[in-house]
């Protein structure tokens, strides 16, 4: 039904991180996206399919905290706007499908829906890099 597919954290020192996450757990750049204002890389290993995904904003230099060092876990459907008419019958709340393009290229369909404890839970439509 679904796949778990990444997990996002923030970051202030992107090349700091990089080196970090390589050297402890021999996670690696498999894929990057970068925007004017933001950097999205995805880390993974051999171990796993799941990535950590850091989310570099450019130009931050406060450190973050709990509070607003927000993250969420990724999961994968075939069809985002099925699953999401389906949670909705089911009497769940997810959050309007959303759509993630780089110009007029499609990037990402989603939707969040939060878990029983406030955890935010993305639901990505597999296509492109999120299978």
């Amino acid at each position: 039904m679904a796949k778990f597919i990444h997990t996002m954290i923030r970051v202030r020192d992107l090349p700091a991180s990089l080196q970090f996450y390589e050297e402890v757990f021999g996670l690696r750049t498999s894929h990057r996206l970068d925007f004017p204002d933001f950097s999205l890389v995805y880390l993974r290993n051999d171990e796993s399919d799941a990535e950590l995904e850091l989310t570099w904003n450019k130009g931050r230099e406060e450190p973050y905290t709990h509070g607003d060092g927000y993250g969420h876990i990724a999961m994968v459907v075939d069809d985002a706007n099925q699953r999401h008419a389906e949670l909705v019958a089911n009497g769940y709340a997810p959050l309007p499908v959303k759509e993630f393009k780089n110009g007029d290229v499609l990037l990402a369909r989603f939707f969040f829906i939060t878990d029983p404890d406030g955890y935010k839970i993305e639901v990505l439509e597999k296509h492109g890099h999120y299978r």
